[in-house]
């Protein structure tokens, strides 16, 4: 009796295996426009990194003027082998578009489609209309704040924060000796003389930048944050025992009135925690200077008010308050330089894997840092946050 088989003879035969054939590298064409936005005076890439993509092969333009605010000429970039233009839709017709503010509105209507984007998406400044213009045109962007290194951590994120840490003390020590609002005191410790006193809200990245160069300059710090983990971690981080504390009304208080500075770090889900209130700093000293870092997410000072870089200070109940958001870019080449060290070689690992679509087949932190993906929203606490159409691109791409 005959045995029934869906399958020909021929197809129960060993057959040779097939494997995916490797792409060959891909030569990129890269489009850096100017930042239009208000005080961003960043650029992703720096005329070394420039130079290192073009010897590779790779095509950057650059639009004119784009690196002058980060100290950067024309010039510079030319002679690294980048093609400099005056036809900001030129630029934006590239296939990838390296910016450091999210693209608005109408520079997403001079993308072509299917374009890729790498930027930040600054999410809680982002309206719904954003996501359904990259998905009208079918983009791919990725987020700064999304790409993962190999250890899991946010390169990114970590990077502008630590000049975020370090910049708060040097900031605090200018305004210090500020002839106009300073009270002329030294920012350190010398023989005789009491040191200089440093409330730190927080134990993240950007309180451990501010508490190393505190220390540097010789001051002595507080540490207050209510995660035990996270103030051990600091600790050791530091190689110092400092003064550390959960978040504790009374204890707090008792710092703020005998220190000189206070940095606010501290950041929430949602908006950054209201730590200090406007009681609190009525009893701080005359002339004391507050740097809340954490103005970005609405300010962990309850007398903190967005500033600019043209106007950074008031005075409120006697304390000087410095409450200017995107710090970094105040250090715009620092900053241009630390970025561009994350974002080249990430271009060009993409380019030895053939492109984008490769790539992010075999590297977790590159397809993490991906939210649209041909239109597509990839990123499901943005798709609850606007309540949009989720996609999970590892059903997309695998």
């Amino acid at each position: 009796m005959a045995i029934y088989s869906p399958f020909s003879t021929s197809q129960l035969m060993p057959q040779e295996e097939k494997l995916e054939v490797a792409r060959h590298k891909s030569e990129l064409f890269i489009g850096v426009p100017q930042e239009i936005a208000y005080q961003e005076r960043r650029i992703c890439l720096t005329p070394d990194a420039v130079a290192s993509l073009t010897s590779h092969g790779h095509r950057v333009l650059i639009e004119a003027g784009a690196g002058e605010s980060a100290s950067f000429s024309d010039k510079e970039y030319s002679d690294a082998g980048a093609e400099i233009t005056n036809d900001t839709k030129k630029v934006f017709s590239c296939p990838i578009i390296l910016k450091v503010e999210p693209p608005t509105l109408s520079e997403i209507e001079m993308m072509n489609p299917k374009a890729i984007i790498i930027s930040a998406i600054q999410l809680k400044t982002q309206k719904k209309e954003y996501f359904e213009s990259l998905s009208k045109k079918k983009i791919t962007a990725l987020a700064f704040e999304f790409l993962k290194d190999e250890d899991g951590s946010y390169p990114a994120v970590k990077s502008l924060s630590e000049i975020a840490g370090i910049a708060s003390i040097h900031i605090a020590a200018e305004l210090m000796i500020n002839q106009n609002i300073g009270k002329g005191l030294l920012f350190g410790n010398i023989t005789g003389v009491r040191p200089t006193e440093v409330v730190i809200l927080g134990a993240g990245t950007v309180a451990e930048y501010a508490a190393r160069t505190a220390l540097g300059l010789g001051a002595s710090v507080k540490v207050f944050d209510n995660s035990i983990t996270r103030l051990r971690r600091l600790q050791n981080l530091l190689q110092h025992r400092i003064f550390t504390s959960t978040i504790q009304d009374k204890i707090l208080l008792k710092s703020l009135m005998r220190c000189d500075v206070a940095i606010g770090a501290t950041r929430g889900k949602n908006r950054a925690p209201v730590l200090v209130t406007e009681t609190m700093v009525e009893q701080m000293k005359k002339g004391a200077v507050i740097v809340d870092v954490s103005i970005d997410t609405g300010g962990c000072f309850e007398t903190s008010e967005i500033t600019t870089h043209e106007r950074p200070t008031f005075i409120k109940n006697n304390v000087i308050h410095y409450c200017v958001p995107n710090i970094p870019s105040r250090y715009s080449k620092t900053a241009s330089m630390s970025i561009s060290n994350i974002i080249t070689p990430l271009l060009l690992h993409v380019a030895d894997d053939g492109g984008l679509e490769s790539a992010i087949r075999c590297n977790r932190g590159l397809k993490n840092g991906i939210y649209s993906y041909h239109g597509l929203l990839t990123n499901k606490a943005i798709a609850d946050w606007f309540n949009l159409e989720y996609r999970d691109i590892n059903l997309i791409v695998f």
